[in-house]
């Protein structure tokens, strides 16, 4: 079976210039736990989750020492509520992941499955010709159990 059979399309995406806020907005409005990020021609140039809108802890450079970030900004005692305010002015370029895995509406589901597990990703943007055209997300792959098979 191909991706193509299963994966959820249309797809919806946001533009690099497109704010934090104009994104969450976005994933809000279509209950989407990811939107892949296009550039004016609708190429697809990277990719927001959920996850990029909670803090994670990055090392400080030439420390050992590790701090929280949100937003790739440093996270103070009080500066929380700070950096989702100024999330109408972040543009999602800034804070979009770069190295996306894609793959073609060609590949096999079994494919798919294998690049879910060894990269630890839920969603993997579906591309034709760089142009997002679907996703394949691990709820795709469960709505397979409920299948009926065709007779033969």
């Amino acid at each position: 079976m191909k991706v193509s059979e299963i994966m959820s399309s249309p797809i919806i995406t946001v533009r690099e210039e497109a704010t934090l806020k104009e994104v969450a907005q976005t994933m809000l409005d279509h209950s989407f736990g990811c939107v892949p990020v296009v550039d004016k021609q609708g190429v697809m140039t990277g990719i927001i989750t959920e996850s990029d809108f909670a803090a994670k802890n990055r090392g400080v450079p030439f420390t050992t020492f590790r701090m929280p970030q949100l937003f790739g900004r440093w996270l103070g005692k009080s500066g929380v509520e700070q950096l989702y305010e100024s999330a109408s002015t972040i543009p999602a370029s800034d804070v979009m992941s770069r190295d996306v895995i894609t793959v073609t509406e060609e590949v096999t589901i079994e494919e798919v499955l294998e690049l879910m597990l060894r990269h630890d990703v839920n969603r993997i943007p579906v591309l034709r010709d760089r142009v997002p055209v679907g996703i394949v997300a691990r709820y795709d792959l469960l709505k397979l159990m409920l299948r009926q098979r065709k007779p033969m």
